[in-house]
């Protein structure tokens, strides 16, 4: 007896007819196999919700330079307590800041009398994260913390995230497995037969990864940094099988 198995593309609607036994393959197409999987109808669906980033990380830090280690490290220690100090004062939680990079670095220059680099002085640089969960004051606490710092003051970047996405994969899964829902229905319309249940279900989630905007230094301003989060889009798909009732 033969049996007719349905393939349905993301991005079209197609379909793939093949009989127990015989396995037709040409360009662009999918092989269909007999396993049982394979099997009924096969849609995919996507997903998507457009949500607004509620949680801003600030990259920023002190870069220090001096004749002596010594001096250097005591320059950047003391900015960065009051860069810290900047921070919790705006309400950025301790647990929220984190410390990503420290570094002492020779600063050196080549001596062409003796053809050889000489020491001149010593870096130091500590790059902290701040998760700031107060989005719309991110403007003022990037202003706070360059006065904080001062000339020493380092703000590399900004990025945007969603501190709990869970509420909208949730809904963009609703609308993934109902957007697959209404295709396979289409195509066993079409087909001249009856949709059974899932037999097989995938699901992936995308949510972009937060891209981080360089700020630049920063210096000192009676302007208040614009700072403005957008939109980003969490998106599923899912692809399903769906059984052919005899």
């Amino acid at each position: 007896m033969k049996k007719i198995w349905f393939l349905a593309l993301g991005l079209g609607l197609a379909l793939v007819l093949a009989v127990v036994g015989l396995a037709a393959c040409t360009p662009g197409t999918t092989t269909v196999n007999t396993g049982y999987q394979q099997e009924g109808i096969w849609a995919t669906g996507q997903g998507k919700v457009t949500v607004v980033p509620d949680i801003a990380t600030l990259q920023l830090g002190i870069e220090a330079q001096a004749a002596t280690v010594a001096e250097a490290q005591a320059q950047a220690s003391q900015a960065m307590d009051r860069v810290m100090t900047t921070l919790t004062n705006n309400g950025v939680a301790k647990k929220d800041i984190q410390t990503q990079y420290f570094n002492i670095t020779k600063i050196t220059r080549w001596d062409d009398k003796n053809q050889r680099e000489v020491i001149i002085g010593y870096r130091v640089t500590n790059i902290v994260t701040a998760k700031i969960r107060a989005i719309d004051k991110a403007g003022a606490i990037i202003d706070a913390v360059a006065v904080a710092g001062g000339d020493l003051t380092r703000i590399d970047s900004i990025s945007f995230s969603i501190d709990d996405p869970t509420p909208y994969l949730a809904e963009a899964r609703e609308k993934a497995m109902a957007d697959a829902k209404a295709k396979a229905e289409q195509l066993a319309r079409l087909s001249g037969v009856t949709l059974g249940k899932p037999t097989y279900i995938s699901e992936s989630s995308y949510f972009p990864s937060p891209a981080p905007i360089r700020l630049g230094d920063k210096e000192a301003s009676s302007v208040e940094t614009p700072i403005s989060p957008g939109e980003t889009d969490i998106t599923i798909s899912v692809q399903v099988v769906y059984a052919i009732l005899k």
